[in-house]
């Protein structure tokens, strides 16, 4: 996942909604989203190459969502797989089940964000360990710090601020926004190391390449009663549409906590 608008408390019909395109190697096997059958409450995608997952729910209320962080050079191949933290969130299995005494040193450089039903949280490792909780509003994420001011971030973040602002209908029509192809003229982006010398440094927010670009677009909004939609639409190397799954889910008191 390389950029993603989160509302948060921003609109009191949708206490959360989230819409996030991830980037990557199209060569890279992932499954689609689905129910898992390990934890049975987790709703996610998988990384079929690491095991996790890049961005889920549990019907436990929690949502996690990880981007890489750029700046600090390749990754590590010996560190834990981030897609784990994401998926220890999700499932409240220890030892990363708590946002506030997760380990977070032994991935590579990470940006993640967490919700409940109560609370949500911004956690990162570098260039220290990150732990802060976020009052309601609005936030943008790509591959730099919280709300840096990436122009495909800032693009996201004021197509889902002017859903917010128009009465909040229909989530799925900001799968229409993941899809923007517009290139951006300037920005902070274009001056930061690329770790990624497959992606441009200067992107719009739908990447379309054959090699590395934008596997799937999410959109996940959960209501004032608990109830949710996820939706997930992939994407083939030529950008094409390979695929759309929805599913709903209840984020109730009876499902756990």
């Amino acid at each position: 996942m390389c950029v993603l608008a989160f509302a948060w408390r921003a609109h009191p019909r949708w206490p959360l909604v989230v819409a996030g395109n991830r980037d990557e190697l199209h060569a890279r096997p992932a499954a689609p989203l689905a129910r898992w059958d390990e934890p049975d409450h987790v709703i996610a995608g998988r990384d079929l190459r690491s095991g996790g997952t890049w961005l889920g729910l549990s019907e436990r209320r929690r949502f996690a969502v990880v981007t890489n962080l750029r700046g600090y050079g390749a990754p590590k191949p010996g560190l834990a797989s981030r897609g784990a933290l994401v998926t220890g969130l999700l499932s409240g299995e220890e030892p990363f089940g708590d946002p506030g005494k997760a380990e977070l040193a032994g991935f590579n450089p990470f940006n993640l964000i967490f919700a409940d039903h109560e609370q949500a949280w911004f956690l990162s490792n570098q260039p220290e360990p990150v732990r802060s909780r976020l009052a309601p509003g609005i936030y943008g994420l790509s591959n730099g710090a919280l709300d840096e001011p990436w122009p495909k971030t800032l693009r996201l973040k004021g197509r889902l601020l002017d859903w917010v602002v128009k009465g909040g209908e229909r989530p799925e029509v900001l799968l229409d926004a993941l899809g923007d192809e517009e290139l951006p003229d300037v920005g902070i982006a274009s001056s930061l190391p690329s770790d990624v010398p497959q992606e441009p440094v200067r992107s719009p927010i739908f990447i379309r390449d054959p090699v590395y670009g934008t596997r799937c677009s999410t959109v996940v909004a959960v209501d004032d009663r608990g109830q949710g939609l996820i939706i997930e639409r992939r994407y083939g190397p030529a950008g094409e549409p390979e695929g759309e799954t929805g599913l709903s889910f209840s984020w109730l008191a009876s499902s756990g906590a």
